[in-house]
């Protein structure tokens, strides 16, 4: 290109350096980066530009900072302008541009923590709008000042240090941070300590904020916590400062031994007691209470060889709480002296000395108080023969009272005794039986039996011993076997089926009970030539003939022994079926004898038997048709005055009664004067018929003879009533009754009047006819003739 577009700008009068040389106050440098440089036959078309120093926080504004110039068109031809951040880029408005004259200015205050730099593109354009040069780059940094206070990262920085730490050793380290340039001296920051309150344990590294110890005699006992006033500065600590606090624990190692506050305790137990506290230990610890290095732990080393008292530690108060473990015995021992040592949890230092109160004398003393008296053996268990009889001593559960130097008197008595069994002697504790126990006793469990006794001396208050008396009852032979089944059946022919399987039962347990042992009765001794008996296992045996016998019931006795001792035996007879039998032994159906009782029942009895069945049977078949005839003509008796079929046929009903004002209908005198109508011996007429039941299918009851004394009434009724509720021709008292005639007279009117305004006479009856037969009897006494 023929022409080179020129730059120029003008640095700041207040210290602001230019990289092409320092121009007077106001005007801004010119530079001509682009100029075409011809030689060697190179154009060079383009400079880096070095970047535009502003300073931060300046105040003047506007404020020129650069002139653009390009050389291509006269004066006042050319157009100049820039962009990017800062001009139309956020932040906006802080650099402008002159567009005649190319000069750059600053129109607000830069903060370098916010942004540290500004890369714009600076351009020509002609009057017309064309481009006359590529934009090119224009950087402007903005110079730091030292405008932020350095800050702590915390207001409170916590460390720790065990006591005793040696110089050197780091407790903590603290941090602050400078928003400055960090590359400038405005972010060199130096730390410091101002304050310690006390001596000067400790020190910081100015450069790091590390702090160590700088000599011995760290104690927790004596200071426990130390608090350090810290300042950091920047400007290698000559510029802005700011303060934290640091606050260092000294923690706790266990450089103190415990101690007991005294040398000598004197405490009181008492006797036949356990799980009690008898007294209180008091220790001093200077170390951190709750932590291991103050927790007490305690150790009886003499004096108690038998494990009666126990120290365990109380959290709270660190105090060591004696207690009894074992019962104690006065009569026994009356006085313990204890020795008694203290310890930490956790181990002691090594350089720490040793306690000079480390160990103390427990003296105690054992308190004398009624004992409950002691069974010599408790549980105890006995034994006794079921079924024993009253009075049968069982045992005798005697206690002895452990005062000894104390006279008391002992009572026994039962608590627990369910099935009232057993009697107590209340002064020497023997046990007898005032009944028999029943061996179905619902309190006997697998054969024992358990009762509760009681033993109290006569102190004030009294003490009171339990006993437990389990008795086991023993199981005797008291029952005899029992044979099964107690019939069978036979094959008639032995060389048919495997003979009659028996066994027997026993109520009592083993070993009163099998193995059983089967005979023939000795009392009979005639039975051996028929029949034969073997066993089979200890339970089982089976019966077989000898040969054959008539079929029929044979009726033989056993005699059966159990194993018990003594044992038992019993003598039992066995009804045996002979039988005409298949060939597999099974008796066939009907050859087995019918009746049991007499053994050898003939067949020309049987013959007799069955015939008098048969006759029996033919006299009740006569004697039932006999009686069905006679029925049958009282029916048609009855039946002689109905014309036509009895179904078509209106039945005639006796008269029930008109109410209280009818006084016709039944002649109330004959209850108030019986005797007459007992002279007149006439009948009271015909009894009414029931046409509620089928007639004269059972006959009435027979007539009863009216009372001859008024006196008699009561009894009459009630025996007219037992003889009614008795009587099998009468329906059951549910059933519905129907009567034709109510009497006459009442005041009360028919009940048609209540379904009908008209009368008989205004109803139209021949509609009956067309009914049919059965409706043709009621047309023609109703009907219109």
């Amino acid at each position: 290109m023929d022409v080179a577009l020129l730059f120029a700008f003008g640095l700041l009068a207040q210290g602001l350096s230019l990289s092409a040389g320092a121009p007077g106050p106001g005007r801004p440098s010119i530079l001509f980066p682009w100029r075409q440089i011809s030689g060697s036959g190179r154009v060079r078309r383009a400079w880096v530009i070095p970047p535009i120093s502003v300073s931060e926080n300046h105040k003047r504004v506007p404020f020129p900072l650069v002139q653009i110039k390009s050389d291509k068109q006269p004066l006042g031809g050319v157009i100049y302008g820039i962009q990017g951040p800062g001009v139309d880029k956020e932040p906006l408005g802080i650099f402008s541009i002159d567009k005649l004259t190319g000069k750059v200015f600053l129109n607000a205050m830069l903060d370098r923590e916010k942004t540290d730099r500004f890369r714009l593109k600076a351009f020509a354009l002609d009057l017309g709008g064309s481009t006359l040069e590529d934009p090119t780059d224009l950087e402007i940094v903005v110079v730091d000042q030292n405008d932020n206070r350095p800050v702590f990262q915390q207001e409170v920085f916590a460390g720790h240090v065990l006591e005793g730490a040696a110089p050197g050793t780091l407790v903590m380290r603290v941090e602050a941070t400078d928003a400055d340039d960090p590359d400038t001296e405005n972010a060199a920051l130096r730390y410091s300590i101002l304050a310690q309150g006390g001596p000067g344990f400790f020190s910081i590294d100015e450069s790091t904020g590390e702090i160590r110890t700088v000599q011995v005699g760290l104690d927790r006992e004596e200071v426990a916590m130390y608090n350090l006033s810290l300042q950091v500065a920047d400007m290698s600590g000559d510029g802005l400062t700011a303060t934290a606090l640091a606050s260092i624990s000294v923690d706790d190692i266990n450089d103190n031994a415990p101690e007991f506050t005294q040398d000598q305790f004197f405490l009181e137990a008492p006797e036949a007691v356990s799980g009690v506290n008898v007294g209180r230990l008091e220790v001093q610890d200077r170390d951190l209470p709750g932590s291991p290095n103050w927790m007490a732990r305690f150790m009886i080393l003499e004096g108690d060889p038998d494990g009666h008292f126990m120290v365990h530690t109380d959290p709270k108060t660190n105090e060591g709480v004696l207690s009894v473990v074992k019962p104690l015995d006065y009569e026994s021992r009356e006085h313990y002296q204890l020795l008694v040592s203290v310890q930490n949890e956790a181990p002691m230092q090594a350089a720490v000395p040793r306690a000079a109160q480390g160990q103390a004398v427990v003296s105690v003393h054992v308190q004398d108080v009624n004992e409950a008296p002691l069974f010599q053996q408790n549980p105890l268990r006995t034994s006794l023969d079921e079924g024993a009889a009253p009075g049968t001593s069982v045992v005798t559960f005697s206690a002895h009272d452990p005062d000894t130097q104390q006279l008391q008197r002992l009572s026994y008595y039962k608590d627990y005794d369910p099935e009232d069994w057993l009697q107590v002697d209340g002064t020497t504790g023997r046990i007898q039986t005032q009944r028999v126990l029943s061996p179905a006793s619902p309190f006997l469990k697998d054969g024992w039996y358990r009762a509760i006794i009681l033993v109290s001396d006569d102190a004030s208050p009294p003490s009171t011993a339990t006993g437990t008396l389990s008795v086991e009852i023993l199981e005797v032979n008291d029952h005899a076997p029992v044979l099964a089944p107690p019939a069978g059946s036979l094959c008639s022919d032995p060389a048919r089926g495997s003979g009659l399987l028996l066994w027997a039962t026993d109520e009592d347990l083993p070993p009163h009970g099998a193995p059983f042992h089967f005979q023939l009765s000795p009392r009979s001794p005639e039975l051996a030539q028929n029949w034969s008996i073997s066993q089979v296992n200890v339970s089982h045996a089976r019966l077989r003939l000898r040969h054959r016998l008539p079929e029929g019931l044979h009726r033989i006795s056993l005699l059966l022994h159990d194993s018990g001792q003594p044992p038992q035996h019993r003598e039992q007879g066995l009804n045996v079926s002979v039988c005409r039998c298949a060939a597999d032994g099974a008796c066939l159906p009907g050859a087995a004898a019918l009746l049991s009782g007499a053994a050898g029942i003939s067949l020309g009895a049987l013959l007799v038997v069955l015939g008098s069945v048969v006759l029996l049977l033919f006299l009740v078949l006569l004697l039932t048709l006999w009686v069905r005839c006679q029925r049958r003509s009282l029916d048609q008796g009855l039946l002689q005055g109905l014309q036509d079929d009895l179904r078509d046929n209106i039945l005639n009903y006796d008269e029930q009664g008109g109410g209280e004002e009818d006084q016709d209908a039944y002649d109330l005198s004959q209850l108030r004067h019986p005797t007459e109508l007992a002279v007149l011996g006439n009948p009271l007429g015909r009894p009414p018929l029931r046409h509620d039941a089928p007639a004269s299918r059972l006959p009435g009851p027979p007539a009863r003879l009216l009372p001859t004394s008024s006196t008699d009434i009561a009894g009459f009724i009630r025996d007219g009533l037992a003889a009614a509720d008795s009587d099998p021709s009468v329906p059951p008292y549910d059933t519905a009754l129907i009567y034709d005639y109510e009497g006459d007279g009442s005041v009360a009117g028919t009940l048609s009047s209540i379904l009908s305004s008209l009368g008989d006479e205004d109803q139209d009856y021949d509609y009956l006819r067309d009914w049919g037969p059965r409706f043709a009897r009621l047309a023609d006494m109703y009907g219109h003739h």
